[in-house]
């Protein structure tokens, strides 16, 4: 199902942005069952975005030839509410594909529920074998659950570097059914291996470390903003100095953020090796174009672009990384695990903060 009326050709298509939802694109809570119910009933104008990542999609459809596919480990019966939601915020997409939770629940595979190797790793790989051999990608994912490993995986079996006898031992840890590996095995030995996956970004909506992430190589960039995804995107010639200003304007506009807050961003990305000081000026210097609608007044244009110009860092290099899959995965699920929990404390501290006391 497509919320694009003007997609682009295949033979013009020049590049693939694939993006998770929850915690990437909106801000969703399921760490509760309470949660889970209250996301399912929220209507479309009450869902929050989350801050840039609109801007983002909208500035990478108008950069280059390009299709925006979505995977959600949402449920299928939510699927109304959520196109309802993207075209609220004038989100165009090509492709849309939801969890069929309710199949699993029919048919007692309850573990299919948690699992998202199995269903994100095939849906991904089916998806790929709609697409022309010459098109690149970037994926959006976030760190709530496997996003960082299953894209990795994904990248790394489109890249000719996985096979199939470590594929099946990845998904029989990640607890996959059979069917489901067969079914990724199958999907992965039909795709063309031409190592399309440029980019991976991972929006830290659980605020975990950016060097956990280190294990999965220097194509896994992780993100505590869109504007340091945009920023890394400048440097990749996918998006201009100005789109990567107008997603820093929305932070600051809506998200509550100053120019000193946007460029502690950009030191933090560049400390991590994933910005360039090159980069860093281009945007710097296009701050301060009237030509560039950045929506922002010039006096504060003129600041964002001052405090861009300060941030020197020299990166720690290192080295190229091959993944250990098995011991990612465990690593990965304990990180996520500790989160939920944490998540759940907090909240449970915050419901007794909440109620009143029954002292006289």
């Amino acid at each position: 199902m497509s919320g694009n009326d003007a997609p682009a050709a295949q033979q013009d298509l020049q590049h693939i942005f694939r993006w998770d939802l929850d915690k990437t694109y909106l801000h969703t809570e399921f760490d509760t069952l309470l949660d889970i119910v209250r996301t399912a009933v929220e209507k479309p104008e009450g869902k929050r975005t989350v801050p840039g990542a609109a801007t983002l999609i909208r500035e990478l459809r108008a950069a280059v030839p390009s299709k925006v596919t979505i995977v959600s480990g949402s449920p299928e019966q939510m699927r109304n509410t959520l196109e309802a939601k993207l075209r609220l915020d004038g989100i165009q997409w090509d492709e849309f594909v939801l969890k069929p939770s309710l199949k699993n629940i029919l048919r007692f595979r309850f573990k299919a529920l948690r699992d998202q190797v199995g269903y994100k790793l095939p849906a991904l790989l089916a998806a790929r074998t709609r697409a022309p051999s010459h098109v690149v990608e970037t994926l959006f994912g976030d760190d709530a659950e496997a996003d960082a490993l299953v894209y990795s995986l994904y990248a790394d079996i489109l890249g000719d570097r996985l096979g199939d006898k470590l594929l099946t031992a990845v998904m029989e840890h990640a607890g996959a059914y059979p069917d489901a590996i067969s079914e990724t095995i199958r999907l992965a030995n039909e795709v063309e291996r031409t190592d399309p996956v440029r980019r991976i970004f991972i929006h830290l909506d659980r605020r975990s470390e950016p060097g956990f992430f280190g294990r999965y190589g220097d194509r896994v960039v992780p993100v505590i903003n869109y504007f340091q995804a945009s920023l890394a995107l400048v440097g990749d010639g996918v998006l201009s100095p100005a789109a990567s200003l107008r997603v820093g304007a929305v932070l600051m506009n809506d998200g509550g953020s100053s120019p000193s807050d946007l460029a502690r961003a950009a030191r933090d990305l560049m400390a991590r090796g994933h910005l360039t000081e090159e980069t860093l000026a281009r945007i710097a210097s296009a701050a301060r174009d009237d030509t560039a609608r950045v929506p922002l007044s010039p006096a504060t244009r003129d600041e964002l672009a001052a405090a861009l110009a300060t941030v020197k860092v020299t990166a720690v290099p290192r080295e190229p990384t091959t993944i250990d899959y098995i011991a990612a995965l465990t690593d990965d699920r304990a990180r996520w695990e500790a989160a939920r929990a944490e998540a759940k404390d907090a909240k449970r501290t915050a419901g007794k903060k909440k109620k009143p006391s029954r002292e006289p």
